[in-house]
């Protein structure tokens, strides 16, 4: 029996594909043979061709080896979006080694965490961050430290406002300009690409966020990101290979969604990437004023911030065509808004960084449901499974989303018991509570661990929120549980508005009223100028949580 959602496919969408087992890295090979002279990036005025990016990848990862990098050897890249990104994380392909994705944000700690479980001995960084790298590099077994400058990469002299100042000291590439290696890569002899198998090797540690516990390593092989990768390309059957079309590559490559969506399918599909080191919201529309982008990956956040800018108007937005929103729930009032000032189309997906990490996505250019997040890809199965982690839920009833596919991880990095605990039987258990509709569309209604239960009632923060979100003067919701004495939980609204509004918690309440049950309507709101973020946008719901239960601490103390 067909899975139901199949009829909804898009004509043009196969329900499966023959797909390409090829190395990452063939990629940029491909791009590059192909449109040699075609654009690969623009970053803040600076243009490279697939060709230039080709062989600086190439000669790094010369200089990788060099400094003694083996295949399946972990390296570490904790760069922002900018050209020596790209170029970093083809290099290691190249050399065969496996990169470790980090965030320039992470404190000390949490750099040293990742390296020592990952067991990456080499870091390439920006030469501001190197200070942290260097305070950490012994606890962390670092050997080399590849340092570049954001100015290494842009399009004025660098040798009269960044004079070149290198060293070495005790194997550690120390260079406060990046002339190593970023600016000595002409001195440097391309090598030829480390064979590698799609299947079993992995290309990619992506580190979960470590909402519970320490983060957790997710083995991305080569064949689960080109294959996703893939998965992704047939969704977008209107575009084709190389046809001028240009990324707004603003979500972290860092992220596994800014890897998937904007680092590798742009260089499968030989598109430019628009980088930004940074989510400014001025500098963003400014970039999509100037350079028009055709296609913008992001998160619901970016989108809220950029509708809610004071001079939107000044700003000509019409060149985006397509947005896939991803990493938290969209509002349905954003989504509208979007499209009616864009004339494009953004849809809500789905994915982990466990599955590369697309699974869901609604159509882009066909039919699609509001508040949900959409179809699986093709080659995807997914059900939805009850508590007992075996039973199969009709349609329309809640349950744990469970996924199957090429793009699902390996496993954890050195945690069998972690992986055991996730992968039964090549199905995924995501962690997310949903259901299936009855055409096929699933809908996520929260992690298992947000879900709030007061009085016996199971409460989903996201149905709050969407309520929320509808009121003309809210800008951003959370909605967390917190302590309650008598109904062992209740619930609590975190509330920025937008600018020039106001709103009382009285109107707030009344507003709830009148769209929830009563027990879902929270009990109490707490207005706040900003919530906390991750750096790609999603609203840090944990550290609202941990916030309450350190109040409550204090006050029985």
């Amino acid at each position: 029996m067909k899975p139901v959602w199949l009829q909804d496919y898009p004509e043009a969408v196969p329900h499966s594909i023959d797909y390409r087992e090829i190395p990452l890295y063939q990629m940029l090979d491909e791009a590059a043979r192909d449109f040699p002279e075609g654009r690969a990036l623009s970053f803040l005025g600076k243009r490279m061709t697939f060709f230039e990016v080709q062989q600086d990848a190439l000669r790094l990862s010369t200089i990788l080896r060099e400094a003694g990098v083996e295949k399946g050897d972990r390296v570490g890249i904790m760069l922002p979006n900018c050209p020596q990104y790209m170029i970093s994380y083809f290099a290691v392909l190249y050399a065969g080694g496996t990169v470790v994705q980090i965030n320039p944000l992470y404190t000390e700690r949490e750099l040293e965490q990742i390296l020592l479980d990952s067991g990456a001995t080499r870091l390439i960084t920006l030469d501001l961050l190197y200070p942290k790298s260097c305070r950490i590099r012994k606890a962390a077994g670092l050997t080399t430290v590849i340092t570049t400058s954001i100015a290494d990469y842009l399009p004025f002299p660098k040798n009269k406002l960044y004079p070149i100042k290198s060293r070495k000291d005790n194997n550690i590439i120390i260079d406060t300009t990046g002339s190593v290696p970023f600016l000595s890569l002409r001195g440097t002899e391309p090598a030829d690409a480390v064979a590698v198998d799609p299947k079993e090797d992995v290309a990619v540690l992506q580190y979960t966020g470590g909402t519970t516990g320490l983060p957790k390593g997710v083995m991305l092989t080569h064949f689960n990101l080109t294959a996703n990768v893939q998965q992704i390309d047939e969704w977008f059957y209107k575009y084709t290979r190389g046809d001028g079309r240009k990324l707004l590559a603003v979500v972290p490559y860092f992220h596994v969604y800014g890897m998937t969506c904007n680092l590798n399918f742009g260089m499968f599909n030989a598109y430019e990437q628009i980088m930004l080191p940074k989510f400014e919201i001025d500098q963003v529309l400014k970039t999509i004023d100037k350079e028009k982008p055709h296609l913008f990956p992001g998160a619901p956040t970016m989108y809220v911030g950029l509708l809610n800018h004071p001079k939107l108007k000044k700003y000509d937005l019409s060149s985006i065509e397509a947005c896939i929103s991803g990493s938290a729930p969209l509002p349905i009032e954003v989504q509208e808004k979007f499209e009616r000032i864009t004339g494009g189309r953004i849809v809500e997906g789905y994915g982990l960084s466990e599955t590369s990490p697309v699974t869901h996505t609604n159509c882009i250019w066909d039919k699609r449901e509001t508040g949900s997040v959409g179809i699986p890809v093709p080659d995807t199965y997914a059900k939805v499974v009850l508590g007992d982690g075996e039973t199969e839920a009709e349609v329309g009833e809640i349950g744990e989303i469970a996924v199957k596919g090429p793009q699902v991880m390996k496993g954890y990095w050195k945690r069998p018991e972690d992986t055991t605990a996730v992968l039964r039987d090549g199905w995924l258990f995501t962690g997310d509570l949903g259901y299936m509709g009855e055409d096929g569309f699933f809908h996520i209604v929260d992690r298992k661990k947000d879900l709030i239960i007061a009085s016996g009632f199971n409460i989903y923060p996201r149905e709050v929120e969407e309520v929320l979100y509808e009121h003309p003067a809210v800008k951003e919701a959370v909605v967390i549980g917190v302590p309650d004495p008598y109904r062992g939980e209740t619930v609590k609204a975190f509330i920025v508005l937008k600018d020039e509004t106001s709103v009382s918690t009285d109107e707030l309440d009344v507003f709830c009223r009148e769209r929830l049950a009563s027990y879902k309507v929270p009990r109490s709101y707490e207005f706040r100028a900003e919530l906390p973020k991750t750096f790609v946008g999603k609203i840090l719901r944990r550290v609202l949580v941990e916030e309450e239960r350190a109040k409550l601490l204090e006050e029985s103390s």
